[in-house]
């Protein structure tokens, strides 16, 4: 058997490359060497095979690289279907998926259709699923309304009569005395609550006036007893492995709260994901949303066997967030805020911007390849026509 080759003189062959290969990848490169216990001929072998690869992988000066990100996700992304798919197999769940859900993304909206969270649970309670269920029941939002069987208006006696289901009060982990605590927080001081038998709450107002009577009854229908606004449902899903067996329990929602789920105790706030781009930079920041862009458009593309490169995902990501902030890919966004004047007009509402850009004075440099293409007065900033080339000739002297 060959022998594997040492750390060190690894170390210092990886490290023989500093001037070609960045510092993540001969750190992964020395690691995954080491792991297979290659021999030293075989190591240098995939340590060339690498920089060949990475050398590869180089984009050339000038190269349009916008233009070819544009074409490898907008080709695919037309095979997309235009269908809402249950979530993984979770019958409760609806997630947007394919062309619409690209279209969220790119669009930056502030709050995607189906919004979903991924919440996991610290390592001591991940494995117990009754303490991630309690959680869960923290997390989801209960209010009067999903306990209520039947609701009714007294008239004669301006009371609300709420009949509660006591099985839907188990189930989310709800009292009488909670739905009572509830309703005190609105009742004024003319209002009382009674509890009756057989779950049933009487709520006298004290209102006479009709139309007041009928807004507070809608009121007292969505009163919080607990849980996180923005929350409608949590199911507790199992994590498996790849044979099939349970690694841990985590949390998933139909509806998002990211900065008031991260502050529930029992949450790891280092997994847990949202599908709102907007809110992950609100609460996280706007290199958290860059991460998010990247990993949600690259879910989309996974879902339909789509394979596209990760760079160009990567470039549409920093297109949308370089400025600081989430921006779309459209004309209130990254097309609408281009320097080129003829740029931002041959996107959309074309005349808007000529005229905008005549009244302010605008002068466009023509150095996108856009407003050169329409022009056609030069050769078009990329590939060969991106440097000017100057050579002097000397010509040879003829003897006479």
């Amino acid at each position: 058997m060959t022998e594997s080759i040492a750390p060190e003189e690894l170390w210092s062959l990886v490290e023989s490359y500093y001037d070609v290969l960045p510092e993540k990848l001969r750190k992964e490169l020395y690691e995954k060497i080491l792991e297979s216990r290659l021999s030293r001929k075989e190591a240098i072998e995939v340590i060339e095979e690498a920089v060949r690869r990475y050398r590869a992988s180089l984009v050339d000066p000038g190269e349009a690289v916008g233009m070819v990100a544009a074409q490898s996700i907008g080709e695919p992304s037309t095979q997309m279907t235009l269908r809402t798919f249950h979530y993984a197999g979770v019958r409760e769940l609806n997630v947007t998926l394919g062309l619409p859900r690209l279209i969220e993304i790119v669009d930056a909206r502030k709050s995607p259709s189906t919004p979903i969270m991924e919440i996991y649970v610290t390592s001591e309670i991940a494995k117990d699923p009754e303490k991630v269920l309690e959680i869960a029941r923290k997390i989801e939002l209960t209010t009067i309304e999903n306990i209520t069987k039947s609701a009714t208006i007294d008239y004669i006696e301006s009371a609300i009569i709420l009949e509660l289901d006591p099985e839907m009060m188990e189930n989310r982990g709800v009292t009488i005395r909670d739905v009572v605590k509830a309703i005190n927080r609105i009742k004024g001081k003319r209002g009382r609550v009674e509890v009756m038998e057989e779950n049933t709450i009487v709520f006298y107002t004290g209102i006479e006036d009709i139309p007041r009577l009928k807004r507070m009854y809608d009121r007292v229908f969505g009163l919080r007893i607990r849980g996180i606004k923005g929350i409608k449902h949590a199911i507790v899903k199992p994590v498996r492995d790849q044979e099939g067996n349970i690694i841990e329990y985590m949390i998933m929602t139909e509806g998002s709260n990211l900065q008031a789920v991260l502050a529930v105790e029992g949450v790891d706030a280092s997994r847990t994901l949202t599908n709102n781009i907007v809110e992950i930079m609100e609460v996280l920041g706007i290199e958290a949303a860059r991460s998010a862009i990247i990993r949600e458009i690259k879910r989309v593309l996974d879902e339909h066997g789509l394979d596209v490169d990760i760079r160009h995902i990567m470039m549409v990501a920093d297109a949308m967030t370089m400025t600081g902030r989430v921006r779309q890919v459209g004309r209130h966004g990254v097309a609408g805020e281009k320097s080129s004047v003829l740029a931002r007009a041959a996107f959309e509402v074309t005349i808007k911007h000529l005229v905008d850009a005549t009244v302010r004075g605008e002068i466009d440099e023509l150095k996108g390849v856009i407003e050169n293409v329409l022009i056609g007065s030069k050769p078009i900033p990329v590939g060969t026509g991106a440097v000017k080339l100057r050579m002097k000739y000397e010509f040879p002297v003829v003897e006479e």
